[in-house]
């Protein structure tokens, strides 16, 4: 059915006229495999790989997926059993379908009797020779309609293949975070099933059950606005800025108020949030995050912002604490349930400044414009302009600010193609959005000295999501830098709560 030959190193495709539906390509034999887990014991499995999973292929490098089954769950069918989806898209470049890692979530997904896939992807790298042109194939949305059409491909062929598509739980670091989010917000949305149809995607849904996100570099086309509106309170000498790059940072930061207010978001107790309040909100996460290390025995250094308060043993009237010299201060009640103790300590509130400041010590700060950052104040192309650019292998700018900036107009606005394919790339487009099926089920992470995209982004992430009525479990874990699949067993220990029968 797909004849396929290489040229130059490059995947080139030759399709007959009778296409077969992505449910109806050819099943390979499974194969037995085995991998040694840093603990010392083993997991025999069994592998298909190297599923097309659409008909049309066009890159034949990436759009195909692997799937591996734990040997118990094979011998028994495993009809019933999640299906874990780790996608490696990193920087927005194509992902190459992997084997299962003993050193990441893949391979503890296995341990602990999951399906895995693991899907190849394009991406702004990605690329194949046509009649001796090279045409670059990644380019936005590509490779989220790749994972798209691997999860129809899951679910046309359920009644084929062990596990269970109703039980999709997807997995992404970085960019991959926010493809993770964004096939959690945008599942069936049918503004992607022209581009699927194409494709030769199977006829089938690609709604996941739940999306586990770690540092989700997404909300692109206001992420420049949100990174110098929140790092604008650092300390200017830990980011040195030339004269233009403070004229940029401050007109982005006094543009982000009215995006900010325009999401109307809430707190749990129903207070709206506004550029005036969304401050202190962000602080009660990095309390809980402060707290939670102290609970466990971690050391806060002095004059990185974390106001702790000291609780003494006391008399027979309790604990009596003391911070700043204001004596029997009471424990604050926040989103955290502390367990009663006579003396430890506890963090009282968060010099967010001087946070964020300490954060800007722990790796250097982007400069302004941090995403779209082509024409502005350098002619390099990000990996985000690359992924807006076309098949010609140019790269665009996908905010109207950069834009104006880099042609000199200032009415510039990105043409109506280009803005199509930007709202498709947006999850908060769609979470209050009735024509998609959102994801039931949310683990978000992003490292509270995390500063690759700043903290609203994933913030105003889960606080739409919790918003609009979707169980969302968020986190900013203390002193993590940008990473992914970390402590697994509270992962894993959420994956097997959500996926409980009822």
């Amino acid at each position: 059915m797909l004849a396929l030959a290489a040229t130059s190193g490059l995947n080139v495709l030759t399709s007959c006229s009778v296409q077969k539906s992505a449910d109806e390509l050819p099943l390979p034999g499974a194969v037995a495999k085995e991998l040694e887990m840093p603990d010392g014991s083993t997991i025999r499995y069994r592998a298909y790989e190297h599923l097309y999973y659409v008909t049309n292929v066009e890159d034949s490098a990436y759009q195909y997926l692997n799937l591996y089954i734990p040997e118990s769950v094979y011998e028994s069918g495993g009809a019933d059993v999640p299906i874990f989806f780790r996608t490696y898209v990193g920087g927005y470049r194509a992902a190459k379908a992997k084997e299962p890692s003993g050193l990441d979530a893949s391979g503890r997904a296995l341990q602990e009797g999951y399906v895995v896939c693991i899907p190849g992807s394009r991406g702004n790298d990605s690329a194949v020779e046509d009649d001796g042109k090279k045409v670059y194939t990644g380019r936005v949305p590509a490779g989220l309609l790749d994972l798209k059409a691997a999860i129809r491909y899951l679910r046309a062929n359920d009644a084929r293949l062990p596990g269970n598509a109703e039980r999709i739980i997807t997995d992404g670091t970085s960019a991959g975070g926010a493809m993770s989010s964004l096939l959690g917000a945008t599942g069936n949305s049918p503004l992607y099933e022209p581009y699927l149809e194409k494709m030769g995607a199977a006829d089938a849904r690609d709604d996941v059950f739940a999306a586990v996100c770690y540092c989700p570099i997404t909300d692109l086309d206001h992420a420049d606005m949100a990174y110098e509106w929140l790092y604008q309170y650092a300390d200017p000498t830990v980011r040195p800025l030339t004269g233009e790059q403070q004229e940029i940072a401050q007109e982005l930061a006094q543009a982000y108020p009215e995006y900010l207010n325009s999401l109307q978001l809430k707190t749990a107790d129903g207070t709206l949030l506004t550029a005036d309040n969304y401050l202190d909100y962000l602080k009660t996460f990095l309390i809980r995050s402060a707290q939670k290390a102290r609970d466990e025995g971690c050391t806060i250094p002095d004059g990185i912002g974390v106001i702790l308060n000291v609780v003494k043993r006391g008399g027979p009237h309790g604990p009596q604490g003391a911070q700043q010299g204001q004596p029997g201060a009471q424990r604050p009640q926040g989103p955290q349930n502390f367990a009663p103790q006579e003396q430890g300590d506890f963090v009282l509130d968060i010099d967010l400044p001087a946070y964020l400041s300490y954060v800007a010590t722990t790796r250097e700060l982007k400069t302004p414009p941090s995403f779209d950052a082509m024409g502005v104040l350098t002619d390099a192309a990000s990996p985000e302009n690359q992924v807006f650019g076309d098949a010609d292998g140019g790269s665009a700018n996908f905010t109207a600010y950069s834009l104006r900036k880099a042609t000199g107009n200032p009415t510039a606005e990105p043409d109506e193609v280009l803005r199509r394919r930007i709202y498709l790339m947006n999850p908060m487009n769609f979470i209050a959005d009735q024509g998609s099926t959102k994801a039931p089920h949310w683990f978000i992470r992003h490292g509270a000295r995390d500063r690759d995209t700043a903290f609203p982004v994933p913030l105003n992430l889960a606080t739409k999501l919790m918003n609009n009525g979707y169980d969302v479990d968020f986190f900013l874990p203390w002193n993590r830098p940008h990473s992914g699949d970390y402590n697994l067993d509270e992962l894993f220990a959420w994956v097997k709560r959500v996926t409980a029968a009822p």
